[in-house]
C-alpha cells in the first residue's frame, strides 16, 4: 500500500494541472476577448501617454 500513498500526489497535480490548462485554452478568445483587449489597450495607452496621462482629465 506504500507505492499507492506515494502515487497519489503525483495523480492529484497532475489532474489539477490537466484541469488548469485546459481552463486557459477555453478562456482565449471568445465572447470576453474584446473586452480584454480594450483593457490592454487602455493600459497602454495610458503607459506610452506619460506621468500625467494616468490621471486622467484635469478639471
Amino acid at each position: 500500500m506504500d507505492y499507492v500513498s506515494a502515487l497519489v500526489p503525483p495523480v492529484v497535480m497532475a489532474v489539477f494541472f490537466v484541469g488548469l490548462i485546459v481552463t486557459i485554452v477555453k478562456t482565449q478568445g471568445g465572447a470576453n476577448k474584446a473586452k480584454e483587449d480594450a483593457v490592454v489597450d487602455a493600459a497602454l495607452a495610458r503607459a506610452e501617454g506619460g506621468p500625467g496621462a494616468a490621471r486622467g482629465p484635469e478639471a
